[in-house]
């Protein structure tokens, strides 16, 4: 689990950029939520042709590039985009054991990697770290989420209901942060498993029921329910209409 960070955004105000460039659509597809979930525009590539030529019309501010990809692999990608003067931070995502890989990403340029498989999390605090280091600005970000008569101070761990303090564990806490951080919006199991305990989806499903069950004990027992439950497709926090 993650502290809470404030938001990264370019010089001019506007959200950072990443391109994600992966030959396997349901990696982009995660990534690119879990990106844009940060406030971040994403734009993907699925070779690395198309990572050239996306780099050089979304102009991003990081590139999430695989090193194994069928036509241009992200090697020879880096070395196009250094050889036009480009020096976007890269992360490379390489395969668990192939540490040459690795050693050849970093020595021909790139910046950092991760090994597959990895948690989001991970991911994203290793291109914070990136993006930092190259100049791109954290703006101050108000630290109280509200929903309804909900409240969440991210710093003081505090958290309220209609004035009424409520004392949650930090499992507990980190769970109903992510479900404040993303108000109306469904998230499967899948999602809350890894972000809230940076679990692989398989077998720990029973885990999120588990704490969703605490923090409606402590939330909305005798109050009108602010956590509910998408049949079939995850939880939802909402203020009521």
């Amino acid at each position: 689990m993650t502290a809470a960070h404030p938001a990264l955004t370019r010089a001019d105000g506007s959200p950072v950029r990443v391109l994600v460039v992966d030959d396997e659509q349901m990696l982009t597809d995660l990534l690119s939520m879990a990106l844009k979930m940060e406030g971040w525009a994403v734009r993907t590539a699925g070779s690395g042709f198309e990572a050239l030529h996306a780099a050089k019309e979304f102009d991003p501010d990081a590139i999430v590039l695989d090193i194994m990809m069928p036509d241009l692999d992200g090697l020879a990608v880096m070395q196009r985009l250094r050889q036009a003067g480009d020096d976007v931070p890269i992360l490379f995502l390489t395969a668990k054991d192939a540490v040459s890989d690795r050693v050849a990403g970093l020595t021909a340029g790139g910046d950092d990697y991760v090994t597959k498989p990895f948690s989001l999390e991970e991911v994203v605090a290793r291109l914070r770290a990136l993006m930092r280091r190259t100049g791109v600005h954290a703006a101050e970000a108000d630290p109280i989420l509200r929903v309804g008569d909900l409240s969440l101070n991210e710093d003081s761990h505090e958290v309220e209901r209609a004035g009424e303090p409520i004392e949650l564990t930090a499992t507990e806490f980190e769970l109903l942060r992510y479900l404040m951080r993303n108000p109306r919006r469904v998230l499967s199991k899948a999602q809350i498993l890894d972000r809230v305990w940076q679990y692989d989806f398989g077998g720990r499903s029973s885990v999120v029921e588990l704490y969703i069950s605490y923090l409606r004990k402590k939330i909305d027992a005798g109050r009108e329910p602010l956590i509910h439950t998408i049949r079939g497709a995850g939880y939802m926090i909402k203020a009521p209409q």
